[in-house]
């Protein structure tokens, strides 16, 4: 699992280098993010100590928003005088979310069906 722990940590670290190298104006973690799918995608599999820490991080992510929370309350004066594009931006997030995950899902069922087995039917 410590390798596992190690590649998350290099890819996020591999993406920041690059948006800093090439001055994209992206997250870094983000560019990581990709590299590490497509780095999945040509391997063809999910290792299983992966699979296990990704299991574990997302398990416990509210854990990983609290600092953005207290770092947003150090700025609740800005928030105060800027809620328009703030709500504004919250809910056009959340509705595009809801959307691609939707697609997504929907694209998942059409490809690999609903998981059942069939059986002569």
């Amino acid at each position: 699992m410590l390798y596992a722990v190690l590649a998350l940590l290099a890819f996020q670290w591999l993406g920041e280098v690059l948006v800093r190298a090439l001055g994209w104006p992206l997250p870094g973690a983000l560019v990581g993010a990709l590299l590490l799918l497509a780095a999945l995608l040509a391997l063809g599999r999910l290792p299983k100590a992966l699979e296990q820490v990704s299991g574990a991080l997302l398990q416990n992510m509210m854990l990983l928003f609290i600092p953005i929370i207290a770092g947003v309350m150090l700025h609740f004066e800005r928030i105060a005088s800027e809620w328009l594009p703030f709500i504004v931006s919250c809910i056009v997030g959340a509705a595009l979310t809801l959307v691609v995950t939707a697609l997504v899902f929907r694209w998942m069922l059409a490809r690999y069906g609903s998981g059942k087995q069939e059986e002569g039917q």
